[in-house]
């Protein structure tokens, strides 16, 4: 079974700028209590997300208390005249986060109003966004929801055309034809969102192509639904769901190619979880829960490929510091990093899975990968102390550092109470310990001392991690903003952390080349520069985010570390120790 994602799936341009300026406010300081009037997008889940970080939504102004120091935020359909005045007179903070697609309907309804002009709007009738626009129009306004309203339509003499801005366009076009013939001075504006019109046309292509399609978005949200109408139209068979669970009682496994397409308010990782879901089918509807790709998919979701790209980093850099390769560093390097990744996971309320390809299974399973991120830490310290009392003592110490990251040190009332809330903590925090457990633990069983082999082997990990931490975080800045996780991407921008990690490439490439000519490290260091060549395919493939799930792209990443393993033992057979 092929699975294509149509590339405007998910928030257009209108949503994401409300949903960034909800979360602005929450980060700034001293506006108390946030409210959004009505759900800021329709969508339930991101919506509790939202609420989760105390911004609530509320049907009616009067539902804040009086008095409250509070910030409304006007969600992206905009508001009436009449509510902005309200808000206003009760003294409430506004945060306008309307879209500016829908405040230029509002304004050309204003102007053509004043010119005593009759608005005619193409909309779903009770839509957030026509009840405002019809406040606009002062009581002068139509709203024509279907050919048979615009039949039933009073002839007038000044007549305004305008469509709802997230509108089917054949249906608005026909509309304006049936209005036409019997207004045809009527002066018709083009106020279909674009955005609107590509994931339109480009849904209408994709489901020409698609034995069956899978539209994901709220129950509620008028935009999903007309993508749902469209592909039905195209003659493909049609599914509309709102989060991956329902797909259980879909019949997609007789189906070879499946489209998939979102609506304007359906967050990221909703999409991921749908196309995770569907590539667990095959044709006849049976899982290929045995199949290679599944079962490595099973790897990166656990953690367990973390695991042993930990294991295998550490073997580039024993060679790299020219030292004996064990089975037991090996294994210290891979139980580490997987007990530390799992029980961060579980920390401040599972902040760290909600949103993410691992919460269903983390979260089904909590006792058990609890219990196993414990025993793997245990057996860290047993075969690092096997190793001898300085790898013992360091790894406790990192192991100390790690559970001190989490807890919060500082007084109630800080911004900032634990490492781990600190802005991109999280990048350098996890660099750091990869880069200690794997270049510099095993250097202590070996007569410890600092040397240029270890500066570079520390450098390698260090870089490589700290690439695929940033990149993975700019694939989830949506899902990051939305719980609150400041990572470097959510704090600089997508596009100052990308030349942030082709800078660490650059130094790191100049290092890898430089090193063994230098006579800082064993020439193992120049194969390794095939990892960064490596990297460069996982910035095209990030930039076709269309193309492949979130959990596919995260495993591509992370298998950078399986090739630098690879490349390590081949060197090693190939080549030998020789500098």
């Amino acid at each position: 079974m092929s699975v294509k994602l149509a590339e405007t799936a998910g928030f257009c341009p209108g949503v994401k700028r409300a949903v960034d300026r909800v979360l602005d406010v929450a980060l700034s300081q001293g506006r108390g209590k946030i409210y959004t009037y009505g759900p800021l997008i329709h969508n339930p889940q991101t919506v509790e997300l939202l609420k989760k970080r105390g911004i609530a939504p509320v049907a009616n102004i009067d539902d804040i208390p009086l008095g409250e120091e509070a910030t409304l935020v006007i969600r992206a359909h905009g508001i009436s005249p009449e509510d902005r005045r309200r808000i206003k007179r009760r003294g409430l903070k506004i945060v306008d986060a309307t879209c500016p697609k829908v405040a230029r309907v509002q304004a050309i309804i204003k102007k053509y109003v004043a010119r005593g002009y009759t608005i005619i709007i193409v909309g779903d009738k009770g839509h957030p966004e026509i009840i405002g626009l019809l406040g606009y129009a002062a009581g002068r306004g139509i709203v024509v929801e279907s050919r048979e309203d615009a039949v039933n339509l009073p002839v007038a003499d000044k007549v305004g055309i305008v469509a709802q801005t997230t509108q089917r366009k054949d249906l608005y076009d026909e509309i304006i034809k049936i209005i036409k013939v019997k207004m045809p001075q009527a002066i018709v504006f083009d106020t279909i969102c674009d955005s609107t019109e590509k994931r339109q046309k480009e849904l209408k292509d994709l489901a020409s192509q698609m034995d069956a399609m899978v539209i994901v978005g709220g129950a509620n949200s008028a935009n999903t639904r007309r993508l749902a109408d469209i592909s039905e139209r195209q003659g493909t068979p049609t599914f509309y769901i709102e989060t991956s669970e329902e797909l259980k009682e879909l019949p997609l496994g007789r189906y070879k190619s499946i489209g998939v397409s979102a609506g304007a308010s359906t967050p990221n990782w909703i999409i991921d979880r749908v196309v995770n879901n569907i590539t667990s089918f095959q044709a006849g509807g049976e899982k290929k829960s045995k199949s290679l790709f599944n079962f490595w998919l099973f790897l990166v979701r656990t953690d367990i490929y973390s695991a042993i790209g930990a294991g295998c980093l550490y073997l580039a850099c024993a060679l790299i510091q020219n030292l004996d390769l064990k089975l037991n560093n090996f294994l210290t390097a891979s139980f580490y990093v997987y007990a530390m990744h799992v029980l961060n996971r579980f920390t401040d309320n599972k902040i760290n899975i909600i949103g993410s390809f691992r919460e269903a299974i983390y979260l089904k399973r909590e006792p058990l990968f609890i219990f196993l991120a414990i025993a793997a830490l245990i057996s860290s310290l047993i075969l690092a102390f096997a190793q001898g009392s300085i790898s013992f003592l360091l790894l406790s110490v990192i192991s100390l550092l790690g559970v001190l990251y989490n807890i919060p040190v500082l007084p109630t009332g800080w911004r900032y109470r634990s490492v781990r809330e600190l802005p991109g903590s999280k990048n350098l925090s996890m660099s750091l310990a990869w880069a200690m457990v794997t270049a510099v633990l095993p250097a202590t069983g070996a007569g410890f001392h600092l040397n240029t082999g270890m500066a570079v082997a520390f450098s390698f990990t260090f870089a490589v991690v700290f690439i695929r931490s940033v990149m993975t975080d700019i694939l989830d800045m949506q899902n990051d903003r939305l719980v609150g996780r400041e990572t470097i991407p959510v704090i600089v921008g997508r596009e100052t952390s990308e030349k942030i990690v082709k800078i660490i490439w650059g130094g790191l490439f100049l290092l890898l080349a430089f090193a063994f000519p230098a006579g800082w490290s064993a020439s193992v260091s120049i194969a390794l520069l095939l990892c960064l060549f490596y990297v460069l395919i996982c910035f095209k493939l990030c930039d076709r985010r269309a193309a492949l799930s979130g959990m596919e792209l995260w495993g591509l990443l992370e298998t950078n570390y399986i090739i630098a393993g690879v490349i390590s033992l081949l060197w090693l057979v190939f080549i030998g120790r020789a500098y």
